[in-house]
């Protein structure tokens, strides 16, 4: 029992399968509706931020969780969904940084998991079940 619980490399790919995943649905969601990219750069623009900027969400959110779900460049695919969550910190989640939900969790638990997991993947790597193992 112990030997089967003992397979980093299949820990990772789990890792890699759920955050790159999760992630992906996210970006698909603003694929098919492109209003929130819109809204994005308005929010951009408020900052006086580039509103053309906004489109760098669909790196983070379709070319990164594809290079860490097949394992190609994961290291960079997690560097790309981390930046990509820590400017979702700033741009939408500003004011929940300290809030706690109805059950007493952080308002931010889903985008802390995003985050955190995302690093954990530049970190790590992509291990052997990969395209192209770092």
């Amino acid at each position: 029992m112990s030997r089967l619980l003992h397979h980093d490399d299949l820990g990772k790919l789990l890792l890699r399968l759920a955050v790159g995943g999760l992630i992906l649905l996210h970006g698909i969601d603003k694929l098919l509706n492109p209003a929130s990219i819109t809204d994005i750069g308005n929010m951009l623009d408020t900052m006086g931020v580039p509103v053309f900027l906004a489109y760098g969400v669909l790196i983070g959110e379709i070319v990164a969780p594809l290079m860490v779900i097949l394992g190609w460049q994961a290291r960079i695919g997690g560097l790309l969904m981390a930046g990509n969550m820590l400017v979702a910190f700033v741009l939408v989640h500003h004011d929940e940084w300290l809030a706690l939900n109805a059950q007493g969790g952080w308002a931010l638990e889903l985008q802390g998991l995003f985050l955190i997991g995302a690093l954990a993947i530049a970190f790590m790597g992509s291990g052997r079940l990969a395209m192209h193992p770092d």
